[in-house]
């Protein structure tokens, strides 16, 4: 039985649901392949700070007769509409990611918002997504990067580092493997660890503690 469609950008798209329906947030979560807490962090604007929301009406994925229904029943669930027309194939780059030497300096900043929002994203993925080095994310993740104090989280598609489309892709391929993951683990009779108690993770922080811009490392082209 063939998996269940869900939106090529899911977060973009529970962003949309969350600001402009009253959908509840397990309808949503559902919709969107995404956990009713990351949704309720949406909307606490805790997730997806910077992610501009996509329209599913227009996108052609619902109608808006659906989303009225579905507001009217919360048992009711979102069925993706038939796509009309293909999505390109995606094809990803063997060469490293270059990067404009005046927006080498936000890497650390996009690399720290990955770890935190995206925990579960392997670093050989976000050296792909942000061009940056195992060894940088390392520092970053351990706090022991040489600007660590000046770093902050800032969205990499709002730093020009790579597309929106770019991004959900990486972080869809992430959660599928996590997915996977956790379902061998359930056949197993473990569980997974939560995504903050990772090894590696980044600790939760306050905002004064939080740190802005790389400037004297990380020279790859």
């Amino acid at each position: 039985m063939a998996a269940e469609q869900k939106p090529l950008m899911p977060k973009a798209t529970a962003v949309w649901l969350v600001d402009n329906t009253s959908l509840s947030f397990d309808q949503i979560a559902d919709f969107c392949g995404l956990h009713p807490l990351e949704v309720k962090g949406i909307a606490d604007e805790d997730v997806a700070k910077g992610i501009k929301g996509m329209d599913p009406v227009s996108a052609g994925q619902l109608t808006r007769e659906q989303i009225e229904a579905a507001e009217k029943d919360p048992k009711v669930r979102l069925k993706m509409a038939p796509p009309k027309h293909k999505m390109p194939v995606v094809k990803q780059k063997k060469a490293p990611r270059y990067t404009p030497v005046s927006k080498r300096q936000d890497k650390p900043d996009a690399v720290y918002w990955i770890l935190r929002n995206h925990p579960e994203m392997p670093d050989a993925d976000i050296i792909k997504l942000i061009g940056t080095t195992k060894a940088t994310i390392q520092k970053i993740r351990e706090r022991s990067h040489w600007n660590a104090t000046n770093i902050k989280a800032v969205d990499p598609v709002t730093l020009g580092l790579c597309s929106q489309l770019e991004l959900d892709l990486a972080v869809s391929r992430a959660e599928a493997k996590r997915e996977r993951a956790e379902k061998r683990a359930a056949k197993a009779g473990t569980t997974l660890l939560p995504l903050h108690d990772l090894p590696g993770a980044p600790a939760a922080e306050t905002p004064a503690a939080e740190p802005v811009a790389e400037t004297g490392e990380d020279s790859e082209a």
